[in-house]
């Protein structure tokens, strides 16, 4: 691969296109990428045109515009494995999609189209492959779910995080395959305790438990949270990431609760000593780059593939992660938990080494340097 020192060859400008979203996770790694590709296309004097497609009725749009990228909304429509009548009319709304994403993609031409995944995602990538638009797709999860199983038909490179993803991927593709980690945000990797504690009006005096539901939030882990919330204020400080939901106790004296925690998530990362959450594949590299101990508590088959519960698989062997179920029991093996690592300090700072040991500083990087060799040359105009 071409490093960052033969961008001269590229032309004055390039145009870049992003796909991908349906939850946050499929979202911050893309903008890790982006902010990437532009300090690696300007310390080359190179000046880089960018945009985003998703889904109108998606998240995306309100994560993707205030970070200065340009977004285009295209009907979208949800993959499903089980038998739904919702099926039907989103078969009409991929094809929709298609064709919106098609019209796009040859309009601006640009030079690569990098997936993130998500249903949003399949459109643009089938679109890409009609209109002659080389695709890159990323996947984060240890597992491939159905849209990058679909999106790496058409890609020229498939990324995925770990090695032993690649062992989910048939022989014929395995030449494509790419290993790289998975990018993570600049305001993680940037985060301050200092400036953590400061937000939180915190002397740091107790450890900070951090309760993550997702970008989205999670009525079960809040409702397990909150039936151990008393026992739990005796010797924590509790940072409660809601979401929409406004039930619950109120915040006040050692909790504090927000529906969404914005710019200054990684420096409340930074400054927690512990996080209970979720075992999205963003979520858990997010803990691995600012080095954090978790309680998992993975979504089930019921809602999900299960991909969440191979992920926390995967940290709970390398000793980086508890795992635990919402439901009967809970409440107590999330206390025994918080407990042990209280009483156990050295366990909590092993924990944080071994997530640690995972994460790979240069996925983001590694991802942009790809993606500029491959615009090379086939640099798009955007009128």
């Amino acid at each position: 691969m071409r490093t960052s020192g033969n961008l001269q060859q590229i032309e004055k400008s390039a145009v870049l296109f992003f796909t991908g979203g349906g939850t946050g996770g499929h979202v911050y790694p893309g903008i890790a990428v982006y902010e990437a590709v532009v300090e690696k296309a300007m310390s080359a004097g190179v000046q880089i045109k960018a945009a985003w497609i998703g889904s109108r009725r998606g998240l995306e749009r309100d994560i993707i515009e205030p970070k200065g990228i340009r977004f285009i909304g295209i009907p979208s429509g949800k993959l499903r494995r089980y038998f739904s009548f919702s099926n039907v009319i989103d078969i009409f709304r991929v094809v929709a999609g298609i064709a919106a994403a098609y019209l796009i993609l040859r309009r601006h031409r640009p030079g690569v189209l990098f997936s993130k995944g998500g249903y949003v995602s399949v459109p643009p990538v089938i679109a890409a492959r009609i209109a002659g638009v080389p695709v890159v797709t990323h996947e984060s999860d240890f597992d491939p779910g159905l849209a990058t199983r679909i999106n790496s038909r058409f890609a020229r490179k498939i990324i995925v995080s770990f090695a032993e993803t690649c062992e989910f991927f048939p022989d014929s593709l395995k030449s494509r395959l790419v290993v790289a980690g998975n990018p993570v945000r600049r305001e993680v990797l940037a985060g301050s305790v200092e400036r953590g504690l400061r937000h939180l009006s915190s002397d740091g005096g107790r450890p900070v438990l951090l309760v993550l539901g997702g970008s989205q939030g999670s009525r079960e882990i809040n409702e397990l949270l909150w039936r151990v919330l008393p026992a739990l204020l005796e010797d924590w400080e509790v940072v409660h990431q809601t979401g929409s939901d406004e039930s619950g106790p109120p915040g006040g004296g050692g909790y504090r609760r927000y529906s969404y925690i914005g710019k200054e998530y990684g420096d409340v990362l930074a400054a927690a000593d512990l996080v209970l959450c979720r075992a999205g594949a963003t979520t858990l590299w997010e803990l691995a780059a600012a080095g954090k101990p978790s309680i998992l508590v993975p979504l089930g088959t019921q809602s999900s593939r299960g991909d969440q519960i191979r992920n926390a698989g995967l940290f709970e062997s390398l000793g980086a992660s508890y795992i635990l179920q919402a439901g009967n029991g809970g409440e107590e093996a999330l206390t025994t938990y918080v407990r042990r690592v209280l009483s156990e300090p050295e366990t909590l700072i092993a924990m944080g080494k071994r997530a640690a040991s995972v994460f790979r500083p240069d996925a983001a990087g590694k991802i942009a340097e790809l993606l500029l060799e491959i615009a090379n040359g086939e640099v798009g105009n955007e009128d």
